[in-house]
């Protein structure tokens, strides 16, 4: 089901004990074939803009990249989409018509950064990695994460685009002076999130979003945080979230998801357990939509969502497709 029929409202490789032994092929991988080095990686990504995602990504995979270096070119892809209204520089204003911009990268030895509130830089996912790579912290917002991007050069853009402006014109006139609750659809929840596995069995992730369209300024959901929107542990596996962020943030969510793999539990039945939990902290689930992916230390991928019309993408050597989840409850 395509994304924008979806939200009305709203790595791999081996287990711990054998992860040394793997890493020892480093040194030979310039010796080895591309292909053969791809052979068991895998990317996976959130919603159908994660194709095009996982597609950039793997073009770093098969030039010997990282796992990281994967999912921030694919977060990157997404992030220069000007049709994507929920991530980037096509992304949706606040309430003041402000498009602020979150990211959060991770990586298999369990370095992040975070950058959330970001206005006019065209790649939050590559500050945020370099937040990580270069500074003791993990998260800049505001103000301070767009003096750091600017300080560092990163490129700059003029955001909202045109047609959003316009949008969010008539969006702000229709709402005069009534503070209303946001709708939540499809145009600003379809944050995308990524999981890759390199053939050293190194696990990464990324999340990067434009957040709720019409917030109110200075909101931020569960994409720029760290155990919230992604979450990366070695030892099992990783997670992304997408959905209404304030209910992701309430059951810790992609941390959660890791945890139950790390007990035992298959992607799929993690993620689902994962959905459940989250119906049981609310009442009303009226509209609320979030959906999981996640891969563990085996290869293994798996994804469930609260309502049907969730879909992730899967790129691996022979295969480039998109996976309807398994879901709770229809609209």
């Amino acid at each position: 089901m395509e994304r924008r029929s979806f939200v009305k409202l709203g790595a791999v490789g081996l287990a711990a004990s054998v992860v040394s032994p793997v890493f020892s092929r480093e040194e030979n991988f310039l010796e080895t074939e591309t292909s053969e080095y791809n052979r068991g990686a895998k990317m996976i990504s959130t919603w159908s803009h994660g194709q095009p995602a996982n597609q950039a990504g793997w073009k770093k995979l098969e030039a010997g990249g990282s796992s990281l270096d994967a999912v921030e070119e694919g977060a990157r892809q997404t992030e220069s989409d000007v049709t994507n209204r929920s991530v980037g520089i096509g992304g949706m204003p606040d309430r003041e018509g402000h498009v602020t911009l979150d990211a959060c990268i991770m990586d298999w030895e369990s370095n992040c950064g975070s950058v959330g509130c970001l206005e006019g830089i065209a790649h939050p996912i590559s500050v945020a990695k370099h937040i990580m790579q270069n500074t003791p912290h993990v998260m800049l917002v505001g103000a301070g994460a767009k003096q750091y991007a600017l300080k560092h050069k990163f490129e700059t853009i003029k955001t909202p685009l045109p047609e959003v402006k316009k949008e969010w014109e008539k969006w702000k006139k229709e709402q005069a002076e009534m503070v209303k609750k946001p709708e939540i659809n499809h145009e600003n929840h379809d944050t995308i999130g990524l999981l890759a596995i390199d053939n050293l069995g190194r696990i990464s992730g990324a999340c990067t979003t434009s957040g709720w369209a019409y917030k109110l300024p200075g909101r931020l959901g569960d994409s720029p945080i760290i155990g919230s929107g992604l979450f990366v542990d070695q030892e099992v596996g990783g997670a992304v979230a997408t959905g209404l962020g304030e209910s992701i943030i309430r059951i810790a969510g992609a941390h959660t998801v890791v945890e139950l793999m790390r007990q035992g539990k298959s992607p799929e039945q993690a993620c689902k357990e994962t959905v459940q939990r989250l119906i049981r902290k609310h009442k009303d689930m009226t509209g609320l939509q979030c959906a999981f992916i996640a891969i563990n230390t085996k290869g293994e991928v798996g994804g469930f969502s609260v309502y049907n019309g969730f879909n992730y993408a899967l790129k691996t050597n022979d295969r480039d497709e998109l996976i309807d989840t398994p879901f709770d409850r229809k609209w």
